[in-house]
């Protein structure tokens, strides 16, 4: 059974990597992710602030050095805080492809198109196989409209094309207006791969401090369907490869993505829940599932239940939202 995968132009043994997580701070989580078969792994963000901390003295434009910046920027985690600086991360890179044989992506984490991207070259350098850009923002001013922030996105991806060899996936949230026009002009931008979707972490109220509580919570199987739904629309449209990240807990969940038209699946929660042998799981249930349909190739899965082939997909999108909702029996 053939279960091979294509991502980012590099070959993989199945469709099931790891993403961003607390595994990719130390070599040895990372040998274990290897070792219990993951086919490529993402290592966690290096943060912008971290790099313009560390090279400009400044963080989200608060010059750190200024007296009256210490109240701004208490709201930040300090540099210590962070499992590692930007020259450690490219040390740490350089250490992990010597100890693993799997593809490995950096990964960057930001909000603004500026010189800190340039730091994506130190990536490269330190010998990243490819680089995943997760370009992190909740816009709060009234004035911006929803333009300006794809066009910044956009061109940081040209500009990272334009500097870098190895290819450059790019990790979108769900709230965009139109999320097929932006994937379009990603493509037209040079971008690899769109990885769909981060997950919109929010924070809670402590209304016995009167605080904000920040809460990172893993992800189920109910996050998922957006997912599918944005990966069919895209699948056989646009050139990028296409990875689903989040909601995926089960080998059912994986199968899903798959029929949907995702090329791979990143597993993130799953692996932090389960520990790093569920993704054997899932290449079993994946297998098993293959096998009872008869079906010998991955490329038979992909994008089997995707609207490449729907003629007037806005028409066939309606149709199932009016379906859904005469769905309910009560």
């Amino acid at each position: 059974m053939d279960t091979r995968t294509s991502y980012l132009g590099m070959r993989l043994e199945h469709p099931f990597i790891a993403g961003a997580s607390p595994f990719g701070y130390a070599v040895d989580t990372i040998k274990r992710l290897e070792d219990a078969g993951c086919a490529a792994v993402v290592l966690h963000s290096l943060f912008e602030e971290q790099i313009s901390y560390a090279y400009a003295g400044h963080v989200a434009h608060i010059n750190v050095f200024e007296r009256d910046s210490a109240e701004l920027l208490s709201t930040f985690p300090g540099p210590e805080e962070y499992p590692l600086g930007p020259d450690e991360y490219a040390a740490h890179i350089v250490r992990v492809k010597q100890a693993v044989r799997i593809p490995v992506i950096g990964s960057l984490n930001g909000r603004t198109p500026e010189d800190w991207l340039k730091f994506a070259g130190v990536i490269e350098q330190a010998g990243a196989d490819a680089i995943e850009l997760n370009m992190y923002e909740v816009p709060t001013e009234l004035s911006v409209p929803s333009s300006a922030i794809e066009d910044r996105l956009v061109y940081a991806v040209k500009e990272l094309k334009r500097r870098l060899k190895i290819p450059i996936a790019v990790k979108l949230s769900l709230f965009w207006t139109a999320p097929a026009n932006l994937a379009h002009q990603l493509d037209q931008a040079g971008a690899d791969g769109l990885v769909l979707f981060n997950r919109f972490y929010q924070p809670d109220i402590d209304i016995g401090n009167m605080t904000i509580a920040p809460q990172a919570e893993l992800s189920t199987s109910v996050e998922l369907l957006p997912r599918l739904r944005w990966v069919s629309i895209l699948h056989g449209r646009i050139r990028p490869s296409l990875a689903v990240t989040g909601g995926v807990a089960t080998p059912e969940d994986g199968i899903k993505a798959l029929l949907a038209g995702a090329d791979v699946v990143q597993l993130v929660s799953a692996l932090l829940r389960h520990g790093p042998q569920h993704v054997g799981s899932m290449r079993q249930g994946l297998e098993q599932w293959m096998a009872w349909h008869k079906m010998d190739r991955l490329d038979e899965v992909r994008g089997a239940l995707s609207l490449h082939a729907t003629a007037d997909r806005d028409s066939f999108e309606r149709a199932q939202y009016i379906r859904t909702l005469h769905s309910w029996l009560g």
